[in-house]
């Protein structure tokens, strides 16, 4: 793996983004949308994941980046469990549930991946 020059380029980085953004649009529509205090909570699970891995990133270090790669994957987790929540509740059709949760769920994958070889690469 080449060098990356900025979080931006992370394709890990690129997907919890696009899930937060797709987040944003699902809770500006339906039930959610008038929810408030819900919206707030699974908007802000959402883009903690791709803003632990920038700022992680941004210390230029394995140890420290490693470090926020578990709080974004803490998050991803606290997002499927909101996901799964609003699911069971009526709020969330399955379809966008089960669209969501294995973007998630790959993004949990690709965090753990990640973590293991930043650990072995000693950048």
């Amino acid at each position: 793996m080449g060098k990356t020059e900025q979080f931006e380029d992370l394709p890990i980085w690129q997907n919890a983004a696009d899930v937060a953004i797709a987040i944003y649009k699902l809770t500006d529509q339906g039930k959610l949308k008038s929810d408030f205090s819900v919206k707030d909570q699974i908007r802000r699970s959402a883009i903690s994941v791709s803003s632990n891995i920038a700022e992680g990133f941004e210390y230029g270090n394995n140890k420290e980046f490693v470090r926020f790669l578990k709080y974004a994957k803490g998050s991803a987790g606290e997002l499927r469990s909101q996901l799964y929540i609003l699911y069971q509740t009526g709020n969330l059709p399955s379809e966008v549930y089960a669209d969501f949760k294995v973007k998630v769920v790959e993004i949990s994958r690709q965090l753990s991946g990640f973590m293991k070889y930043l650990k072995e690469s000693g950048r």
